[in-house]
């Protein structure tokens, strides 16, 4: 039942637990079987004889190991041959534990006019045990003479009157009180409060007058000693496997005719009679019986006599007889169903190694399954005291009802609690990693559903605050032709990045029809998954096939996520050999990447030498992790590093934090207000200002953007095959790698990649603008008339213009021709380009001075320009910008981002 409710998991792990519990309680019922026998009806079967009396608890101990065995292998071959035998005797036991119930009612009733003569014998307020004697009185007068008792004869030297006897006993006066007063007195004003007694303490009585002698209690006198603590969780733990036998009909359930009707009728009304009988006899107990007499676990103040039978009317022994029959069709009935729980487990399938005990006879009997139940049961046989055995199976059964009874068991017994939930955990793991799937449903998924539906309900309520921020990425990542990820350390970078909180979603885009490139898809998200689940990526997959990979990713930058629980941080990997792209679509599709995200006001993350960056396994033992804080964007850059130090990959590794200032600037008290920033974030970071000179630009400078703006346009005027094109630009690079050496030496080692760069986004809103340094020289100059700063900024944009565009392409010399090409050798480069490749040169040459050993660095990444014309000098102003670092990642932010970090 429980399977198919909540699924194969929890019905595996929640079943062996039940079936452990009931185990339990077979061995629990056959004690107190044995219980019974030996101290009412026979207690001349003792095998073992306790010599004093201190010896009688492990000598009843050893005696119900051996009878327990004895019966535990008698019930097990009843059950063996046949559970119709069972079936047989059921009604006889259930007639006995009706017979005894009536008895005990009729009894209380009885009490309240004609209460039974029990009587109970005190010395000062401590009860005495009248094992060892008859009478309750120091001496008594036989004829003319006073002779003293057997109770003297315990606590004197001598039977004569001048006898030294113990001082306690001659101190205080002997009683004897009414063990049962019955119904109609008012003791239970007395025993509705607690008293709990600690191992070793005598029982008292209170409310009678007791004189201390001062000597230590000696433990061979004649009093009774609680021979357990007792507390209030304690006899929860006992009392509550006494109200779990209306299970036992559930365990048996298959042999219902209709058990869809007659479980929930049959469970309901056994809960309620048993519920009433049960509370109903404690209170009925306690208005009866004096509280000695129910703290005299084993009836040494009465002699052994059964309480709640001398309670019972008409007989005793209806209690005696009642009890015996009734715990020993209990332990029969879980002798019974206990193998059918682990039978119905193991043909289930869902814990393979079970799937032997599934076998038995051909008439259906589980043999194997009860053979294993008959060795675990007696497993509590040996353990011999119900006080330990009763709180195992508080536990076992509480899991049922994990909601209402996980306090219960850590009430019990907190350790005993800690080895049923850590049983439980391993089987529910085990299934679920090795178990077999089932086609039923569960009733699980479906309020994961509901609970899923509200939560995504309460996130559209309203948008988040700002100091619930936190990177909630897309991750896009490509694939190869065999649908495999080309760049996993992506994945792992997402995983350093996120420690498995948030939301992910890894996006991949094919390229095609959806009717033609399903299955491959299909086989790209199973890798996905694969990668995710390899690197502890804890989010979700979506492949999107479309027409061009543009339009892919921005269906998913669009898309992805489902109402409030979308992405904010778009995370990708720099596009690698971007220039030698035949149409140039590569780093297109990235800077209109770029721009989505802005105009989404989505934060941007951007990892260049992806493949350079470390994996899960690995760890750095020391290193730094650096920011460049050109300019500030909301906090992205802080909050990265601070994420990934959670990591261990990098937690060895320091932050450190530069901040670019211009010469005028006061740099002591940037370095301060800094400081107090990075305080109230509870951010450790080292921390430096880095001036930098407004200096001229240098012939490397210049000589590397004209190379750049010569590339650029000859390839877009020459219709050259693919190896002509690459002879051409090996040529251009040749060339100007000889003039540099020549007019500037020292430069001779910087790598030649041809860069150059539009830093400002003029198409943002002003609070969203990002500028370098030297942004404001870049557009216009205070002379300047307001329609030629317009000019010079959409220049600023272009390295070729319109204007120059058309009037070369009108001369008469054809660029294709030899001359055409030496004029474009010949041509200036635009004065802005110029100063933006300026600034990245010399920001990259700071930065790797700094930063040259850096496990990581973190930049500002300027937005593209404007005009579509200047893309690719913005790629090539980044390449320069970060040249020459291991592991760069370019962050931008998306204008919603606001640190909030707490120690």
């Amino acid at each position: 039942m429980i399977s198919r409710s909540l699924g194969p998991e929890f019905g595996g792990a929640v079943g062996l637990c039940f079936y452990l519990g009931t185990t339990f309680a077979g061995a629990m019922y056959i004690l107190g079987t044995i219980e019974i026998l030996l101290t009412y009806l026979f207690p001349g079967m003792a095998i073992f004889k306790a010599e004093e009396a201190k010896d009688e608890p492990a000598a009843l101990l050893n005696n119900m190991r051996v009878y327990g065995t004895c019966v535990l292998t008698c019930m097990a071959i009843v059950v063996f041959v046949g559970v119709k035998y069972v079936n047989k005797f059921a009604l006889v036991f259930l007639g006995c534990v009706i017979l005894s119930i009536l008895a005990i009612y009729a009894g209380v009733i009885k009490s309240a006019f004609d209460p039974p003569d029990f009587p109970i014998c005190i010395l000062g307020n401590r009860t005495l045990s009248r094992k060892g004697f008859d009478i309750c009185a120091k001496f008594i007068e036989v004829g003319n003479e006073t002779v003293t008792t057997k109770l003297w004869a315990l606590f004197c030297s001598s039977p004569f009157l001048n006898a030294t006897c113990d001082l306690y006993f001659s101190q205080n006066n002997v009683t004897e009180v009414q063990g049962i007063p019955g119904v109609a007195s008012p003791l239970i004003q007395e025993n509705v409060w607690s008293n709990y007694l600690q191992k070793g303490v005598m029982v008292e009585k209170s409310g009678l007058v007791s004189v201390p002698s001062g000597d230590p209690v000696n433990l061979d006198q004649p009093y009774v000693f609680s021979d357990m603590a007792t507390y209030f969780t304690l006899l929860v733990g006992i009392y509550f496997p006494s109200v779990t036998g209306i299970m036992a009909g559930s365990n048996r359930s298959g042999d219902l005719r209709d058990a869809q009707k007659s479980i929930p009728v049959g469970t309901i009304m056994a809960i309620a009679t048993t519920s009433f009988v049960y509370i109903s006899s404690v209170i009925l107990f306690g208005a009866c019986i004096e509280g000695v007499v129910l703290r005299d676990k084993f009836g040494e103040a009465v002699n052994g006599n059964l309480v709640v039978g001398t309670l019972a009317w008409p007989s005793p022994w209806v209690i005696v007889f009642g009890s015996f029959f009734s715990t020993c069709g209990a332990g029969l009935q879980s002798l019974t169903g206990a193998p059918r729980l682990l039978q119905a487990i193991s043909r289930d399938g869902i814990v393979p190694f079970l799937r032997v005990f599934g076998h038995g006879k051909a008439n259906g009997e589980p043999t194997w399954a009860l053979l294993l139940t008959a060795c675990i049961c007696e497993i509590g046989i040996l353990i011999a005291s119900l006080d330990e055995v009763a709180p195992i199976l508080s536990m076992t059964l509480s899991f049922l009802g994990m909601s209402l009874c996980l306090s219960l068991m850590f009430i019990c017994s907190w350790y005993y609690a800690l080895v049923a939930m850590l049983v439980a955990g391993l089987i529910y793991k085990y299934i679920e990693y090795r178990g077999a799937e089932k086609e039923w449903g569960d009733g699980i998924r479906g309020l994961s559903l509901s609970a899923a539906r509200y939560a995504l309900l309460r996130l559209e309520e309203g948008p988040p605050h700002t100091k619930n921020w936190r990177p909630q990425c897309l991750v896009l990542v490509r694939v190869d032709q065999d649908q495999n990820v080309v760049h996993p350390q992506l994945l792992s970078l997402t995983t350093q990045l996120k420690a498995g909180k948030g939301l992910t979603i890894v996006g991949s885009v094919l390229e095609g029809t959806y009717l033609e490139n399903h299955p491959q898809s299909q086989r790209a998200e199973e890798s996905l998954r694969r990668l995710m689940e390899a690197e502890k990526v804890k989010g979700f997959c979506q492949v999107v096939i479309s027409s061009n990979i543009r339009d892919g990713i921005s269906h998913l930058i669009q898309s992805s996520g489902l109402g409030g629980l979308q992405h904010n941080t778009v995370l990708v990997g720099w596009p690698r050999n971007w220039r030698q792209k035949e149409d140039h679509q590569t780093w297109r599709n990235f800077i209109e990447l770029v721009r989505e995200t802005t105009a989404a006001h989505l934060a941007l993350i951007v990892a260049k030498n992806v493949a350079m960056f470390p994996g899960n396994q690995e760890r750095f033992t020391e290193g730094n992790i650096d920011v460049w804080w050109v300019v500030h964007d909301g906090g992205m850059l802080m909050l990265l590093p601070f994420l990934l130090r959670h990591h261990k990959v990098w937690k060895r590794c320091t932050m450190r934090i530069f901040t670019v200032a211009q010469m005028d600037d006061n740099s002591i008290q940037m370095k301060k207000d800094l400081t107090t920033f990075l305080y109230h974030l509870r951010i450790n970071a080292e921390i430096e200002v880095v001036e930098m000179h407004d200096s001229d630009i240098s012939a490397y400078t210049y000589e590397k953007t004209l190379v750049m703006e010569q590339r650029s346009q000859i390839l877009k005027q020459m219709h050259l095959t693919k190896t002509e094109r690459e002879r051409e630009i090996q040529s251009i690079t040749d060339e100007s790698r000889g003039s540099i050496r020549r007019k500037n030496p020292t430069n001779s080692r910087l790598h030649l990649s041809v860069p150059e760069e539009q830093v400002g986004d003029c198409e943002e809103k002003p609070e969203e603008e990002v500028k370098l340094i030297h942004e404001e020289n870049a557009t216009s100059t205070p002379q300047s008339p307001p329609e030629e700063a317009d000019t010079i900024q959409d220049r600023v944009h272009l390295t070729w213009t319109k204007d120059k565009f058309t009037a070369d392409k009108n001369k008469s010399k054809s660029p294709s021709t030899p001359e055409g090409i030496k004029d474009f050798f010949n041509m200036k480069p635009n004065q802005s380009n110029v100063r933006r490749m300026h600034t990245a040169v010399k920001l990259n040459e700071v930065i790797v001075k700094k930063s040259h050993d850096a496990k990581l660095v973190l930049l500002n990444m300027p937005g593209p320009p404007r005009n579509r014309k200047g893309d690719e000098n913005y790629m090539e102003f980044l390449e320069v910008l970060t040249e020459h670092l291991d592991r760069v990642m370019l962050v931008r932010g998306g204008g919603r981002e606001v640190i909030t970090i707490y120690s």
